[in-house]
């Protein structure tokens, strides 16, 4: 995914000027592709030179609204249909780190462990706590939005339910070390 595939989305609902479009990001893009303010518009700026937006108006402060072209929609749709997702985890520094925690001292293994399943309960609250925002609308970006983040809650409730899991497998391993005949 692109930050210009994320911007032809948004305007693809309608248009919007660039402060409009970092708020919907804020409250929602974030999540899955954070971007800066500098970033934004600058995409905005490559998007329309490349004939996939256009300034619809402008506003004190050198404010202007953007819309999705013909071409820009075209675009959002090949990208949708015809190019595959870049797969999830392929490289993961966090699994790295668990192939060699038999480097650590058990206990640091398993705190290492333990801020894992905290971070990921972390962020689970924090996706939680976008639920009621989401939840309102029936348009097209709620809808969706809605599925995006369900899958997001689904998947910190998973690295959480491991890390806890692979806690407790540390511990199981250790009491059958230390098991008498062992």
């Amino acid at each position: 995914m692109s930050l210009r595939h994320a911007v032809l989305g948004l305007l693809s609902e309608g248009p919007a000027s660039g402060y409009d479009l970092l708020k919907i990001f804020e409250i929602s893009l974030a999540n899955v592709w954070p971007a800066t303010q500098s970033q934004l518009y600058g995409e905005l700026g490559k998007l329309s030179d490349a004939g996939f937006v256009t300034v619809v108006a402008e506003g004190p402060r050198g404010r202007k609204e953007y819309a999705i072209t013909d071409a820009g929609r075209a675009e959002l749709r090949h990208w949708l249909t015809e190019v595959e997702p870049t797969p999830v985890a392929r490289r993961s520094d966090m699994l790295l780190r668990v192939f060699f925690l038999g480097i650590l001292e058990p206990e640091e293994a398993r705190a290492y462990l333990r801020r894992r399943a905290e971070a990921a309960e972390e962020y689970h609250r924090n996706l939680g706590e976008l639920l009621p925002a989401v939840a309102e609308g029936e348009d097209s970006l709620s809808v969706y939005g809605r599925i995006a983040l369900e899958w997001g809650l689904r998947f910190t409730a998973t690295q959480r339910d491991w890390a806890e899991w692979a806690e407790q497998e540390l511990d199981r391993i250790r009491k059958s070390q230390d098991a008498p005949g062992s």
